[in-house]
């Protein structure tokens, strides 16, 4: 769209002459995120550094009816960040100050570009836990809150909406609002906060949050378990589930997936012998407690079929093992031409069901399907790699098999996405697996935080 001269020089007394950009002074990355399929370059770039601008802007969009998209990192995988109409794309990755630590009530308070590894390393070294624990370390905590980012910590700890105290946001009318708070408990009316995690920047744009912290476990050990196939491994897991012992993560791969890995990193996996794997996790607060319940789950495992149950207990085979774990999605991309993800998730009881699901549509369409993901809580990464297949004929298999894919994770009370989101991507399985009832009411929220509808349109329910 094509924009009014006045209306930039208002965004440059806003936010600085050298910190609005046009034309070729955007960078090529900002026409996409991580996955690279979704593409739409913004006619303005506005990198904030207060939360005073972001207010402003959004304020001066509201009154121009420009479309504003709200970024982080770009990690993103569903087109989620992408402005896809145009118009204004307001980075935030300037805004990364640690506002306050408060001990006493177990939080911390941050700026919505500061990246999950600098909180982490943050709160780690004042002896406090920050447990959801996304893949990508280089997401800012907004981008993560956004879309109710989950992780392999999910299992015991829960996600990112289970963190969330307390949200300073702006809506799509420029109105400035504190939801939420430091209190544990709150039954003081509609749980507003709660909206804004998951909506993908298309209710508000997050100004400040406050999160929940835990004490620091003292003690970590994984266990790396091999079986025969993924059925025997997938089935293992309610059973653990079950038992008295509480992982902390419970993943699941294949091998081919650490041979990608291995290429990938150069550097060689304790153990690609066996066709499926376990990686279990475990932490606590004595190593007595901690050791009393790996070896109970080793025991049990062993018991459903695994061939060994390998302790990584060192810091070089934590390293080993969990920076392959960490590299799996960029190994698949590295080992293929394209590809596009189904994160789909659905109950624990219907994974190994979904995986053997996935491996039909592989053979059906004679596609290369690769798969890793959180059995502990259903939650599945499926990607649909190109290959050699020309791209025509690649652009029809893989809307054959996302149909497939989605089609059966509704059969099975399953949903369209586990911790990724909707973007622009996934918005018309959304509508198809969302009953109309449900899509209005969405669509109401929406009107209601953004009447203008100019808050990262074409996404999600637009």
């Amino acid at each position: 769209m094509k924009l009014k001269p006045e209306f930039i020089k208002k965004l440059e007394i806003i936010a600085g002459h050298d910190w609005v950009l046009t034309g070729a002074g955007i960078a090529e990355d900002y026409a996409k995120d991580e996955m690279a399929i979704v593409r739409g370059i913004p006619d303005v770039l506005v990198l904030a550094c207060e939360a005073a601008q972001i207010i402003e802007t959004v304020r001066l969009c509201n009154e121009y009816l420009v479309p504003l998209t709200v970024r982080g990192s770009g990690t993103g995988l569903c087109g989620g960040a992408v402005a896809v109409n145009g118009g204004v794309l307001l980075d935030l990755t300037r805004m990364n100050r640690i506002i306050e630590l408060d001990e006493d009530n177990l939080c911390v308070k941050v700026e919505p570009g500061v990246l999950l590894m600098e909180l982490t390393e943050f709160v780690q070294s004042h002896g406090l836990f920050y447990p959801p624990d996304p893949g990508e370390k280089t997401a800012t905590i907004a981008g993560n809150i956004s879309t109710n980012a989950g992780g392999m910590r999910a299992v015991k700890y829960g996600v990112t909406r289970d963190y969330v105290r307390e949200l300073e946001i702006v809506t799509g009318s420029g109105e400035v609002m504190t939801l939420g708070g430091k209190v544990v408990k709150n039954s003081s009316g509609y749980a507003l906060k709660d909206l804004i995690i998951g909506s993908e920047g298309t209710l508000g744009i997050i100004l400040s949050a406050t999160l929940k912290l835990v004490p620091l476990p003292e003690f970590s050990v994984s266990l790396l378990l091999p079986y025969d196939n993924m059925s025997k491994a997938i089935e293992t897991v309610p059973v653990l589930l079950r038992s008295k012992t509480s992982p902390t993560a419970v993943e699941f791969f294949e091998r081919n997936i650490l041979l990608y890995a291995e290429d990938y990193l150069g550097k060689k996996f304790p153990d690609t012998k066996s066709d499926a794997y376990l990686l279990l996790t475990y932490d606590g607060q004595t190593e007595n407690e901690v050791e009393r319940e790996y070896s109970q789950a080793a025991e049990l495992c062993i018991a459903c079929g695994a061939k060994d149950a390998y302790i990584v207990d060192t810091d070089e085979r934590k390293d080993s093992v969990w920076k392959a774990r960490g590299a799996f999605l960029e190994a698949i991309k590295a080992s293929t031409e394209e590809l596009d993800e189904c994160d789909v998730v659905v109950p624990r009881s219907k994974v190994a069901d979904y995986i053997l699901y996935s491996r039909e549509v592989e053979r059906l369409l004679g596609v290369r399907i690769s798969s890793f993901g959180h059995a502990g809580d259903g939650n599945l990464h499926i990607y649909v790699c190109r290959d050699e297949i020309p791209e025509a004929d690649y652009r029809i298999k893989l809307e054959q098999a996302f149909n497939m894919l989605y089609e059966k994770a509704g059969e099975f009370g399953g949903k369209i996405s586990g911790e990724h989101g909707i973007g622009f991507a996934k918005k018309e399985w959304l509508r198809r697996q969302t009953p109309e009832p449900v899509i209005s009411i969405m669509r109401e929220i929406k009107s209601t935080f953004d009447r203008n509808k100019i808050l990262n349109p074409g996404k999600v329910i637009d």
